[in-house]
């Protein structure tokens, strides 16, 4: 079954505008209520929680009404993390579990994400006979089958009091400052609960969301804010989330940034020496720098690639066994912990590794010396496919050709936006930037 509303992590697109408008939003609520409420029990139930994006507000208000319409009752969370739903439907189990946001991208985007009864996040397959039910005739409930709705007042503090679990018993982050800059996001209160709760000196950056202001300059994709704080503060690291705290950037007492790479490697190490990392090996995308192979390598362990998003990391991780993946851009899953990406929790086992070692932040950062890896996007029309033009692909077939055995390129289309990533990795930095720039030049004139 093909989809076409669902891309690599949910329904996701500019808010009132096809599909992020109320319309779809309903519908999509009212076949999942089908989907999920198969056997005509009583008793379903759906959480959902939302980012602070304006449109959150009546996406969520359209979503229980048609979830609601076909029977579902509805517990609606507010502001929370995209991991705190995964585990709140589990613990409050719950059928689905729904999370109204477009993670990092800016406030006039929004997005659908869907959980399972188990908290993961649905496969490709559930997904698309969601669509399939979206685009058929949807059957309601009967008058007196109708679900309820309200509001749950205690979500958050749920997911503050299992976050501090995850920290070592017995540690303490006492003597520590510690800059979290929320993105003005869905962990504004929350993950600056759990550090104080934690003991730690807090410096708050990115908590006062209006509705618009949600990753403007601030977050996981603006880690350089969180890094001037750390300075000006003479803070001992930064812990930068994004707008759904689902990624995570640190930065050190010197304002140098670590991205998902380097944590995952410094995670991975860690666990592998205490004889906790399953299956001898961390799972992360194509995305994911030569460097961490080669420190993976030479510890005995190996690297999973998989294609970008971390429901596909997910995925291996499950179908094998692994307890720890993740992906460059921050997104560190740890199965162990939770089930998707846990910015908070991340970053609360970095800090369990400077409390454990009594080392400072940037003696842990840098646990690799990473290949040069240039990244370029490139914006195209909706409609067009810059990919298939010719003279596109005779200029990627170049810069292979160039690179062969001695770096590595990956184009591939984002499943989020109208956006084309053209990413190359070499040793000879030169080469790299000629390499990227004559492919970028090209997709920009199909473009």
């Amino acid at each position: 079954m093909s989809r076409k509303l669902f891309g690599t992590d949910g329904v996701r697109g500019r808010a009132n505008t096809h599909p992020m408008t109320a319309e779809m939003a309903l519908r999509l609520g009212a076949a999942a209520g089908r989907y999920f409420r198969r056997g005509g029990q009583d008793h379903h139930r759906v959480v959902i929680g939302k980012d602070t994006r304006l449109s959150g507000y009546m996406l969520e208000n359209a979503l229980t009404a048609g979830l609601t319409s076909t029977g579902m009752n509805v517990l609606l969370l507010g502001p929370v993390p995209t991991p705190a739903v995964g585990y709140l439907t589990r613990s409050m189990r719950a059928d689905v579990g729904i999370m109204i946001s477009a993670s990092h991208n800016p406030a006039h985007d929004n997005g659908i994400k869907f959980f399972g009864p188990d908290g993961f996040k649905l496969s490709d397959e559930a997904e698309a006979e969601i669509e399939s039910i979206v685009a058929g005739e949807i059957v309601p409930a009967q008058p007196q089958n109708i679900g309820r709705a309200k509001r749950i007042d205690d979500g958050r503090g749920r997911y503050v009091e299992y976050a501090k679990t995850t920290f070592p018993a017995g540690q303490r982050l006492e003597g520590l400052k510690v800059v979290v800059d929320c993105a003005h996001g869905a962990a504004y209160r929350a993950a600056p609960d759990v550090l104080w709760e934690l003991g730690a000196e807090v410096i708050p950056l990115g908590v006062a969301p209006n509705g618009h202001n949600i990753n403007d300059g601030v977050g996981s994709t603006h880690p350089e804010a969180a890094a001037r704080a750390v300075l000006e503060h003479g803070a001992d690291i930064g812990i930068s989330l994004d707008g759904d705290a689902d990624r995570v950037m640190i930065i050190d007492e010197k304002g140098q940034v670590a991205d998902g790479d380097q944590i995952m490697a410094l995670l991975a190490g860690r666990w592998a020496e205490q004889g906790r990392l399953r299956g001898g090996a961390l799972v992360a995308t194509v995305m994911s720098n030569l460097g961490l192979e080669r420190f993976l390598q030479g510890r005995g362990l190996r690297l999973e690639r998989t294609a970008v998003g971390d429901r596909y990391v997910v995925e291996r991780m499950r179908g094998q066994g692994f307890n720890l993946g993740g992906e460059q851009s921050g997104h560190i899953v740890m199965t162990d912990y939770a089930t998707t990406g846990d910015g908070l929790i991340a970053g609360l086992q970095f800090l369990a590794a400077m409390a454990e070692s009594g080392r400072r932040a940037s003696d842990l950062v840098a646990q690799f010396e990473p290949v040069p890896q240039m990244l370029k996007n490139v914006r195209y029309a909706a409609g067009a496919d810059p990919l298939s033009v010719e003279a596109v692909q005779a200029e990627i077939a170049r810069a292979e050709a160039r690179l062969d055995g001695q770096g590595r390129v990956l184009i591939r289309k984002s499943g989020t936006e109208p956006l084309i990533r053209v990413m190359a990795e070499a040793e000879d930095e030169t080469v790299l930037r000629e390499v990227v720039d004559g492919i970028v030049a090209a997709v920009e004139k199909a473009a």
